[in-house]
């Protein structure tokens, strides 16, 4: 396994040939990018979702060439503030192409899940994504490993079969 940059981690994400998985599994991130927005939100201030254009241009060009972009949210209910805002802020994001759903936890008690989130792409490399207790982002790590890959295979195919499409799910 190896340590890489944010900028390396964006260039995957952006250039996967296939498909991209991603697993999230905690109840509240602080991504740099997501503080302001959602300090917003907590305040009851509308928000344009302006800063998410980038992210949803890349989920349209994806679309259009064919290449799959899967998230699994695992998530406690009732949803923690993080993730009611999260699932308020989805629309655009599945409007582009990805295709986002949601599992409560208590139906994931006996799947075995990676320590980390990841993403996955055309199961050929995995990125663990490392966060503070905080939730706010403190690194990425690439492993090609094929134990690491069948792990995030398997945990991710196990917990899509449980997931609700963002369209159907109601937050409790």
């Amino acid at each position: 396994m190896i340590s890489i940059t944010g900028r390396e981690f964006d260039r995957l994400l952006a250039e996967f040939a296939h498909e991209a998985i991603h697993l999230e599994t905690r109840d509240a991130y602080g991504t740099v990018v997501e503080l302001p927005h959602f300090a917003r939100w907590a305040a009851g201030e509308s928000d344009d979702l302006e800063w998410l254009r980038g992210w949803c241009s890349t989920l349209r060009e994806h679309a259009a060439a064919e290449r799959s972009v899967r998230r699994a949210r695992i998530v406690s209910e009732p949803l923690s503030d993080y993730q009611r805002w999260s699932h308020s802020i989805a629309w655009p994001m599945v409007d582009a192409g990805e295709d986002i759903r949601w599992v409560p936890r208590v139906l994931v008690s006996s799947i075995a899940l990676p320590g980390n989130d990841f993403y996955l792409f055309d199961q050929r490399y995995v990125v663990f994504l490392h966060y503070a207790g905080n939730g706010l982002a403190t690194g990425y790590s690439l492993s090609t490993d094929a134990d690491d890959i069948q792990l995030c295979r398997t945990a991710f195919d196990t917990v899509w079969k449980l997931a609700i499409p963002h369209r159907e799910y109601q937050p409790v």
